[in-house]
């Protein structure tokens, strides 16, 4: 009998994997579930985006492989994007790199940049794909904490109290998922302080900016950032292509040389007609955002309805695309909870459990979910 990857004991099977076939099954057996667990926006890309796909596959070489750095002007529209959003500088030619995903960047940043029995120090509550391919690539996580008391900011302060020897990078999100929780620049000065003195890579993954968000950050807004950092970013939540699988890695040249060296390696280029659609939905005006930004904010309204139902609480500033609830004293714990919510009512809520320890008294809704299911799931309760 052929045995598995040692490697493949290190990790389950993503959570929302086993959960939704959960949900499916309920379904087939006639249950209508309300989904608000996951954030698939369920929103369309601008006409114009798709009318480019559409216009561009007869163009010669359409149907070819694609250079592994991606289309020169696509590097170029994500350069003009992060001058024109954020006042970054990027030279779209040696400091960008465009992704099939931002998901992707975590394995090929995590393989460029780690040794078997590096640490990496990972947010708790998190993204888990970071500790899961921390442990695949022989790695180990380092959880830090991420309190409601510390507007779920890192602490540094306590990891200055650690022995960092051994941890060669860092892996941060803001705005922050799962807790919409953003970050000032004051904040992102000293962690940035912190990676050079303690010699870290440090990594933001940065895809909910552009979601409810007055104030779009990044961290290398910071002088001096792209010597210690990196940053991911997505067109999926941003303009609703979550399934054109588009990104990017952005930062030094030598770190996105580095980064090449596994892609190159592991795929051979973006679709060509995805790549033209991407540089139509970078070069979006602002009515979009503004357009955006109005039916998730509608959405957002109802949820706190929905929220106050069950009698949580939550920020009413945080940013991207969910609401982080915290539950009522004295509640069952959140995979309980929402397993009864889930089977009582026919809503799927997210636990806050499967992002981390300090996700546990906490619930997350998304609101990738029509207005019409909301007041649907507010009539169930």
């Amino acid at each position: 009998m052929i045995q598995t990857a040692e490697r493949l004991k290190t990790v389950e099977e993503y959570y929302f994997s086993k959960k939704l076939r959960e949900v499916r099954q309920l379904v087939a057996e006639g249950r209508p579930i309300i989904n608000m667990g996951i954030g698939s926006p369920d929103l369309d890309p601008s006409p114009e985006v798709v009318n480019t796909l559409q216009n561009v596959l007869g163009e010669f070489g359409a149907h070819q492989y694609q250079s592994y750095q991606g289309l020169p002007e696509l590097r170029e529209a994500m350069a003009d994007f992060y001058q024109s959003k954020f006042g970054v500088s990027l030279d779209g030619l040696n400091e960008i790199l465009p992704l099939m995903g931002s998901k992707e960047g975590i394995m090929h940043i995590s393989l460029a940049f780690l040794n078997t029995g590096d640490k990496v120090l990972i947010p708790d509550p998190g993204y888990p794909t970071y500790t899961s391919v921390t442990k695949l690539v022989g790695a180990v996580p380092v959880k830090y904490d991420l309190t409601e008391a510390n507007e779920w900011l890192p602490d540094l302060k306590a990891l200055e109290s650690q022995d960092l020897s051994k941890v060669k990078l860092m892996w941060i999100s803001y705005p922050n998922m799962p807790t919409g929780a953003t970050i000032t620049h004051e904040k992102m000065l000293e962690l940035v302080a912190f990676a050079k003195e303690n010699r870290i890579l440090l990594v933001n993954d940065n895809p909910y900016s552009f979601v409810l968000n007055e104030h779009p950050t990044s961290i290398l807004q910071v002088e001096g950032a792209k010597e210690v950092a990196l940053e991911l970013n997505s067109l999926s939540k941003t303009f609703n292509m979550a399934g054109w699988r588009v990104g990017m890695v952005m930062g030094s040249e030598r770190h996105i040389n580095a980064v090449l060296k596994i892609k190159s390696n592991m795929d051979s280029g973006m679709f060509y007609g995805i790549q033209q659609g991407a540089v139509t939905a970078l070069q979006s005006g602002d009515e979009w955002f503004k357009k955006l930004d109005a039916v998730y904010a509608s959405r957002r309204q109802l949820m706190f309805d929905l929220v106050d139902k069950l009698n949580c609480t939550y920020d009413k500033n945080a940013a991207g695309m969910f609401v982080w609830a915290k539950l009522p004293e004295g509640s069952k714990s959140s995979e309980e909870f929402i397993d009864e919510v889930l089977y009582d009512n026919g809503v799927f809520i997210a636990p806050g459990t499967i992002f981390g320890s300090n996700g546990e008294g906490y619930i997350r809704f998304s609101l990738c979910v029509k207005e019409d299911k909301v007041k649907e799931a507010i009539d169930r309760f």
